[in-house]
């Protein structure tokens, strides 16, 4: 269980990440709410979030910041790392791969700044390569939606316990 607490003068977050359970979201964004229990059902994570904050914007980017960080933690260890999907929601078809190798990259773009932030963010704190391709799709709504959804199930297959080093490098020690 990993859980991370951020708190600033604009934001009140807490998230814990378990490696399977039940998940409550409460942010005070209904859909970023929407967003975050999407990505918990298709991760297969147990996700507990409670956020407020000042501004929409705000909440936002400190919810992906503390998720990243809670999934960095939570996915040390011999698991598969890699992980990717392609997702289909009507008019939208999204397609994610995924590193949870260490090494913070993110390219997309998704059609809303702030969700793109969002996956920007995670990326950064998860120290993840994470692409988001936006194959087809013109209903902003399901083209964010199938991001989230396939990058649910890429971590899903991310995060499995292997027993073996994820790495032709052995086990990367980093002290800080």
């Amino acid at each position: 269980m990993s859980v991370i607490k951020r708190e600033t003068k604009e934001t009140t977050i807490r998230v814990e990440v378990t490696p399977s359970g039940p998940s409550r979201i409460d942010t005070t964004v209904p859909f970023l709410d929407h967003m975050m229990t999407t990505l918990a059902r298709y991760s297969g994570l147990g996700v507990d979030i409670s956020a407020t904050g000042d501004l929409r914007h705000h909440i936002i980017e400190d919810v992906a910041i503390a998720f990243g960080l809670a999934v960095r933690e939570e996915s040390s260890g011999a698991i598969a790392r890699f992980g990717s999907a392609v997702i289909p929601m009507d008019d939208a078809v999204v397609e994610c791969a995924l590193d949870l190798g260490g090494r913070p990259f993110y390219r997309g773009p998704l059609p809303s700044s702030l969700y793109d932030h969002w996956m920007r963010s995670f990326s950064d704190h998860a120290e993840a390569t994470l692409h988001l391709m936006v194959r087809r799709g013109t209903d902003r709504h399901h083209i964010v939606e199938g991001g989230f959804k396939a990058l649910g199930r890429a971590l899903a297959q991310a995060v499995v316990a292997t027993g073996e080093t994820p790495s032709t490098k052995g086990n990367v020690r980093v002290s800080r």
